[in-house]
């Protein structure tokens, strides 16, 4: 394994933190912005339907799957500028 990936581990790891607060700040802001309550349906909430649970699945997934590819990606590059070599 390249030294510059197993540096990159650490890094990494604080990122997936980082980005995994962000997204559910977000996701908690975009839920309530659609007009719902303000926490989220879990898929076995009985008194929620299975139109609302859905949404706010994919809702979530979405926005979680974005903000860590926007995330990654930002680190990766700025360990390109860093070190002159990608991580991944």
């Amino acid at each position: 394994m390249k030294a510059s990936k197993i540096a990159y581990k650490p890094v990494g790891l604080a990122l997936g933190v980082v980005s995994g607060m962000t997204a559910a700040a977000l996701f908690k802001q975009s839920w309530k912005m659609l007009g719902h309550d303000e926490d989220a349906p879990d898929a076995t909430d009985e008194e929620r339907s299975w139109h609302e649970v859905l949404l706010a699945a994919t809702l979530q997934g979405a926005i979680f799957a974005g903000v860590k590819a926007a995330v990654d990606r930002a680190g990766a590059t700025a360990v390109r500028r860093l070190t002159g070599t990608w991580p991944g």
